[in-house]
């Protein structure tokens, strides 16, 4: 057995069984503190929507387990298992060129996708209906999944092409041009997303005149941000969980809530939140996200570039049929499995922004505002209070409730 396919079971095994264990101890540990909430939120959350964040948490958890474990099994099916193999060969009756390249990459998207649905149905139908967070008929399940594949393939075929052409017709750097490409595509989809993508699936109506908008620009206006649009979301459409979020680049950003946000918090609440996304352009978080995309993304383009001649990598991992479709796919399925370790350390300087974000909200509104809407959104979300610190400190975006609020508090008046 060659080398790198012991090394490649090596390292899915252990991520997988690594995941699998942190999972279990943060459902033991949300399990653990389910009968008693917390010392800092005992007076704004009960003890019936403590539990019920803790199960739906719980329900959660164990769902993402199995979803690991299946995902796992289905990678090394389609690597080492030959399943990639098979695919190539029964497309071998088409002829060489762009088409059947193309197919191989569509057919496996298509096996990886059937394979998550049920997950996805499980999750919205089982798991968010059950606590009632659910807004979504099964036809619109349908139809954004019909939309979604539209949509991917029309992305996604025109930058696949682009790649196979560079690497067909650019020579020795190939992989550069590729990079390069790539990368305006991401930026061209940036500007796109909230103006023609993302209306494809929810409706968007400017924020009414009255005292929120009014306030809104206000501190648009003394923080020195330009946005363009004020938009609110028919986020219900779907689930009742509630977000703001910034869309779009450049010229095209948008401000985005959803209805249900401004359903459930106080004028002053949602400029706090709407501070803390503004303090991570004033850190210039997104520009830093994005070069972290582009250099990671730079790293797979030359590493596919080495790989892409070296017959033994082909071999190593199940495949006889060489081609370049097949090379970006094997690296794109199993690169993963090799950085799973590097997870806690996004995480890490992920919950830095937060606490950075927090931070600016706290000095252009309020803290205790912040902390109120937080709190709110936490509660409504059912976002767990107890995590385990250890499955927190590997995957969350976000700090931990109780340290997040501690921090806040640090900053009020």
């Amino acid at each position: 057995m060659h080398a790198l396919t012991l090394l490649f079971l090596g390292a899915a095994l252990a991520s997988l069984a690594l995941a699998l264990w942190l999972a279990r101890r943060h459902a033991a540990h949300v399990l653990a503190h389910r009968g008693r909430v917390p010392a800092e939120f005992a007076g704004s959350i009960d003890l019936a929507a403590h539990q019920r964040a803790a199960d739906y948490t719980v329900a959660r958890t164990r769902l993402g387990m199995l979803e690991a474990a299946v995902d796992s099994a289905l990678l090394l099916a389609l690597t080492v298992g030959g399943g990639l193999q098979l695919i190539a060969l029964a497309l071998g009756a088409m002829p060489a060129g762009y088409a059947r390249e193309l197919a191989l990459v569509a057919a496996v998207a298509a096996v990886l996708g059937v394979a998550g649905l049920p997950f996805t149905w499980h999750r919205t139908f089982g798991i968010e209906a059950r606590f009632g967070f659910n807004q979504m008929t099964r036809q619109l399940f349908v139809v954004d999944a019909i939309k979604g594949v539209l949509l991917g393939a029309a992305l996604g075929a025109p930058l696949v092409l682009a790649i196979l052409w560079f690497i067909n017709s650019a020579g020795g750097w190939w992989w550069l041009y590729a990079w390069l490409a790539y990368c305006a595509f991401q930026l061209l989809v940036l500007f796109l997303f909230p103006t023609v993508i993302m209306p494809l699936f929810n409706k968007f109506t400017p924020l009414e005149e009255g005292r929120l908008k009014s306030a809104i620009e206000s501190l648009l206006a003394r923080c020195g941000f330009r946005a363009g649009g004020l938009f609110v979301m028919d986020g219900s459409k779907r689930s009742r969980h509630s977000n703001a979020f910034f869309s779009g680049f450049g010229a095209a950003k948008r401000i985005v809530l959803f209805d249900t946000l401004i359903q459930k918090l106080a004028q002053n609440e949602i400029e706090a939140v709407l501070a803390h996304e503004l303090g991570h352009f004033r850190h210039k978080h997104i520009i830093k996200r994005i070069a972290l995309a582009f250099s990671v993304s730079l790293g797979f383009f030359a590493l596919l570039g080495f790989l892409m001649d070296q017959t033994w990598f082909f071999a190593a991992l199940g495949v006889d049929s060489a081609s370049p479709a097949m090379a970006l796919i094997l690296l794109a399925l199993a690169l993963p499995v090799f950085t799973f370790m590097l997870t806690p350390l996004l995480s890490l300087l992920s919950r830095k922004h937060e606490f950075e974000a927090d931070a600016y909200a706290a000095r252009q509104t309020s803290a205790a505002d912040l902390i109120a809407a937080l709190t709110k959104i936490y509660n409504d979300n059912a976002a767990t209070l107890t995590p385990d610190p250890m499955h927190s400190a590997f995957y969350d975006s976000h700090p931990p409730a109780f340290i997040r609020i501690g921090r806040l508090k640090g900053l009020s008046p």
